[in-house]
């Protein structure tokens, strides 16, 4: 399939409905996992045309998409539960916009089950209420993430995160003011 077939096909496929989690510690930091699917041998990786630089790490916030008739809050806790084993959340609050991106054209056909040109996104800001042990990447029979940590809110686009930058960029500056607001909440709940 030449490239410029692709991207025609490509654009005729919708956008994945989809929510991700932007978590906060009571520290104002945020959770950030590695995917364990990027690996060198990964199909996606293999599709990758010559030249093209491919990463073998990829650190993101949890995602996920959204079932049919769920509502994206009822969505965003599902998935946090799902990918990183945790109900201990609660939803600050959450973007005013759907945020769009497309995949990288190598892609196209191979991720998302083929059936998408990327995802359309709705961000929550949530706060972490737990400490850390209820964690957990291997409760699923397919583990979408191998290493997690927390980090500062500015340092989220520098870390690898692959083609999902530009959303990253966009978020660091949208949820900025849930940093307080995490630090504020847990300052006002301590006994």
């Amino acid at each position: 399939m030449s490239h410029t077939t692709q991207l025609s096909i490509g654009e005729n496929l919708p956008y994945r409905p989809n929510v991700g989690a932007m978590i906060f510690n009571p520290q104002g930091r945020i959770f950030i996992a590695r995917r364990a699917d990027i690996k060198p041998h990964n199909q996606a990786v293999s599709h990758a045309p010559k030249g093209v630089p491919v990463e073998t790490e990829i650190w993101q916030c949890p995602q996920g998409g959204i079932d049919a008739g769920e509502k994206a809050q009822d969505a965003v806790i599902r998935e946090v539960f799902e990918e990183i084993g945790t109900r201990q959340v609660r939803i600050l609050g959450e973007h005013t916009e759907w945020i769009s991106y497309d995949l990288p054209t190598h892609l196209i056909g191979v991720a998302l089950k083929g059936q998408y040109r990327g995802q359309r996104q709705k961000w929550f800001a949530l706060l972490y209420t737990g400490d850390g042990s209820d964690i957990r990447l291997d409760t699923q029979p397919y583990q979408e993430f191998d290493a997690w940590r927390w980090i500062d809110l500015p340092s989220l686009p520098h870390q690898k995160v692959g083609f999902k930058k530009p959303v990253y960029e966009r978020l660091v500056h949208d949820f900025a003011h849930y940093v307080h607001d995490a630090q504020t909440y847990h300052t006002r709940i301590k006994p």
